[in-house]
């Protein structure tokens, strides 16, 4: 069964409408002591919390993210930081996925987001072993049970106006992509990324070098930095980044970079995930303030579990939806950043054209 379900605010900075495509239906049944027949619950105070993949909340990415839309809902809720609250479990690495999980449970929080597909195999087995608890995965999808939802997303769409954006703005004809861990989210950023690149090239009638490079990590600034270093000395000016934490590294050799040269000779780096403008801060040689983040591919991931948070504390979690965000939803978007006129109109064109359904954004790169 499908159904649609709004969300009330706006999900990105632009404030645009959320629909959720959900695919499944909710069960009637009692989950962490609040019912999913869409009653009410007999109790106002929820408790929520979020385990982080490697890059920890603050990662100025991906698990920030859903760190700040939880902590938005705890605010507003008037809740404090802890076990009567919300918190969060912090992973410094792939093992500590189960025991964190665990420690949540043990905490009695009732809503648990696992932040990242690496942890599905995690949030999985606590689900069957835990059927009180409502659980979360975001960027996987774990079907079958009725006490966990799926939250994805169309990174490929916003990637691929990133894309057209580097393409506009890119004055060697070359570009880069960093990505963390390979695999089939990373693969969704990678594959937009580079058909952006491409039919930007096409519609200039230019040719624009693509290098993609990846760093086998989401928490390795240092690896980053590296191939951030590698790719400038190539003569690259734009690098888009889907790394995570690691992607600090990324942020700092442009940041060295930059420092040491005029403002017109910059190289710039497209943040990811969220609007990461602030990380592109700096002053070049002359001593002014400027800035080298282009633009910024964005993921509503922290309004996405500020959501499903607030359906939980009404009774209404979604359990066993996978819901869906993209461009059309207003999911998943490009911020305007230090783009050029002619840049953002190319941006917006492209836009248009995936919402219509006129351009297809591949979710995997054609050499895999």
């Amino acid at each position: 069964m499908k159904k649609s379900t709004k969300i009330g605010a706006g999900l990105l900075v632009m404030g645009l409408a959320v629909t959720l495509t959900a695919c499944g239906g909710n069960k009637a049944g009692n989950v962490g002591g609040k019912s999913t027949s869409g009653e009410k619950p007999d109790q106002t105070v929820h408790t929520a919390a979020i385990v982080t993949d490697v890059g920890g909340v603050d990662d100025k990415s991906f698990n920030q993210g859903a760190w700040e839309g939880l902590k938005e809902w705890g605010e507003a809720n008037k809740l404090e930081k802890g076990a009567n609250g919300y918190d969060y479990f912090q992973s410094t690495d792939a093992s500590q996925y189960t025991t964190n999980i665990d420690q949540a449970v043990a905490s009695k929080f009732e809503t648990i987001f696992g932040i990242g597909y690496l942890l599905t195999d995690a949030i999985s087995a606590a689900a069957d072993q835990n059927k009180d608890t409502q659980f979360g995965i975001v960027d996987s999808v774990i079907e079958g049970k009725d006490n966990v939802v799926s939250l994805t997303f169309k990174d490929n769409e916003a990637a691929y106006l990133a894309g057209i954006a580097a393409a506009y703005s890119t004055k060697s004809d070359k570009v880069g992509f960093i990505g963390g861990e390979e695999g089939a989210v990373i693969d969704r950023f990678e594959a937009g990324f580079v058909k952006g690149v491409e039919d930007g090239a096409k519609e200039l009638d230019k040719k624009i070098k693509v290098d993609v490079q990846y760093a086998a990590s989401f928490g390795d600034p240092a690896k980053g930095k590296a191939l951030a270093a590698n790719m400038y000395q190539n003569g690259i000016d734009i690098i888009y980044h889907a790394s995570g934490g690691t992607g600090a590294g990324v942020f700092q050799e442009a940041k060295d970079l930059n420092e040491k040269q005029p403002a017109d000779k910059r190289v710039w780096v497209i943040g990811v995930d969220r609007d990461q403008e602030e990380d592109g801060n700096y002053k070049d040689k002359d001593g002014k303030e400027e800035n080298f983040t282009l633009t910024s591919s964005i993921k509503g991931v922290g309004t996405a579990v500020k959501d499903v948070t607030e359906k939980a504390q009404k009774g209404e979690f979604p359990g066993g939806d996978i819901l869906v965000y993209g461009l059309k939803e207003g999911g998943v978007d490009l911020s305007k950043g230090h783009l050029d006129e002619k840049a953002l109109e190319a941006v917006e064109k492209a836009r248009k054209e995936v919402i219509d359904g006129k351009v297809e954004v591949p979710e995997a790169p054609s050499k895999k």
